[in-house]
């Protein structure tokens, strides 16, 4: 079974090195692998570390998660996530410091749908009428 995964890491890699419009020396060099190497990945003759995947990555301009679940080595379940990030990564239309803002507005609304998902059994557990307004705050009317 490693050795499908592999399998479909190489051609992952052959095809975003193609689209990257890189022969396999410049990506090999981009990275700082051996041309080799990176020859028997795509093949799917060797697997590489996290490192090696992480270099290539960054040598075709994607993240470096969607290349970890290719691998076999980041769950699947986390695969929405990870390709949304890709795609945000990708799009050549945005520059790199906008890509970095989206991100970071993606994982503050994902940071915040976690919390709102824990909540209701936090909240339930705590007191029986919970509606009231027994702490006297109502007093004051909101301002608009």
């Amino acid at each position: 079974m490693a050795s499908l995964n592999v399998g479909n890491l190489g051609e992952y890699l052959r095809e975003q090195r193609r689209q990257a419009q890189l022969s396999l020396r410049q990506l090999a060099d981009a990275a700082g692998v051996s041309n080799p190497y990176l020859s028997q990945i795509e093949r799917g003759l060797r697997k590489p570390s996290a490192d090696i995947l992480q270099q290539l990555a960054k040598a075709l301009r994607i993240s470096a998660e969607t290349l970890y679940v290719q691998a076999g080595i980041l769950d699947e379940r986390d695969r929405d996530e990870v390709e949304t990030r890709a795609v945000i990564l990708s799009d050549p239309s945005i520059n790199e410091r906008q890509k970095q803002v989206l991100l970071q507005i993606y994982d503050a609304f994902r940071r915040e749908n976690a919390l709102e998902a824990e909540e209701p059994e936090t909240d339930s557990s705590g007191s029986g009428s919970g509606s009231g307004s027994g702490s006297g705050d109502t007093a004051v009317p909101p301002t608009n």
